[in-house]
């Protein structure tokens, strides 16, 4: 397993180099600059504002520049707003985290649980009615779907108020956040679970009356969650950095509306930042859920 490891990581850095040429090299091909402005500055400022972060100097110096200070762990300084922006992930991301981990665990409880049962009641009214409302969360946007959280319990109920520094207002987004995931989940883990339930040895166990809850949360679950352990990977990096959308909707601050933002405003510093953190959090994400494999099922070997 160690030499696995290894060679996941060595590729991990190759792939995130890659990934830092692409957009380095995909952002400056775009017309416009961070200092171009309605009301633009004195041909002075903006030369000594491009001198001093280097965007005077040609494409291929600049991101040797950026990669020499990048490996000295230097992600730069906003050209915006003149904030570290290594401070600035790690405050956005505090945010975006703890409600990505909510979210996250009630995805993958919610999902297994109506997964199994729907495996479990097939073809039965249960079934149908888990199969119809995790077709209909997978369809719906999640932007969709966070505005009509908002329009509703927060316009018309009014159960919980629209600006709150408090708890409250992790509820819809941690709901917004969770129901796509949620739903994928449930379809993966059914399938997956029907798959397992006519296996041998599972016809063997309800042959000798083991109880149906023994047979499936106990024997057939673990066999069914390989595939389920394969989307967690990615879908805990995804919702663990927020929703761009959906943080922009609830105003929460996260990484996502930060990302949005540097996007806007064509910070390329906080671009690059974003990019390279989000890249390094969903390889080792990748790369724990690869692992985990063996947990779950010993047989499984790394080459």
């Amino acid at each position: 397993m160690a030499k696995y490891a290894i060679k996941r990581l060595v590729l991990a850095i190759v792939s995130i180099f890659i990934i830092c040429a692409i957009t380095f090299f995909a952002m400056n091909a775009i017309p416009g600059g961070p200092f171009n402005k309605e009301k633009a500055a004195s041909p002075a400022v903006q030369a000594v504002l491009e001198e001093r972060f280097h965007l005077n100097e040609p494409v291929g110096t600049q991101f040797f520049i950026y990669m020499g200070n990048l490996l000295h762990g230097d992600f730069g300084v906003s050209l915006k707003t003149g904030r570290d922006i290594w401070q600035t992930i790690s405050e956005s991301f505090a945010v975006s985290a703890r409600i990505g981990f909510f979210a996250m665990l009630i995805a993958l409880l919610v999902g297994v649980v109506m997964g199994s049962l729907a495996a479990l009641f097939r073809n039965k009214l249960p079934d149908r009615l888990i199969v119809f409302f995790s077709t209909l969360a997978t369809a719906v946007p999640s932007f969709v779907m966070a505005s009509l959280l908002l329009l509703v319990f927060c316009i018309q109920l009014k159960l919980i108020p629209v600006w709150s520094t408090s708890h409250q207002s992790y509820v819809l987004p941690v709901i917004a956040l969770s129901l796509y995931p949620m739903a994928y989940i449930t379809r993966l883990t059914k399938t997956s679970m029907l798959d397992v339930l006519g296996q041998d040895y599972v016809r063997t166990a309800k042959a000798k009356g083991v109880s149906w809850f023994s047979m499936i949360f106990k024997h057939a679950l673990r066999n069914a969650l390989i595939p389920v352990i394969t989307y967690v990977g990615p879908m805990t990096a995804s919702i663990m950095t927020g929703s761009l959308v959906v943080e922009t909707i609830f105003t929460i601050g996260g990484l996502g509306s930060k990302f949005v933002d540097s996007i806007t405003n064509r910070d390329y510093t906080m671009i690059m930042g974003t990019t390279i953190f989000l890249a390094i959090l969903m390889v080792l994400v990748n790369l724990l859920s690869d692992l985990v494999y063996k947990l779950v099922d010993p047989r499984i070997k790394f080459e």
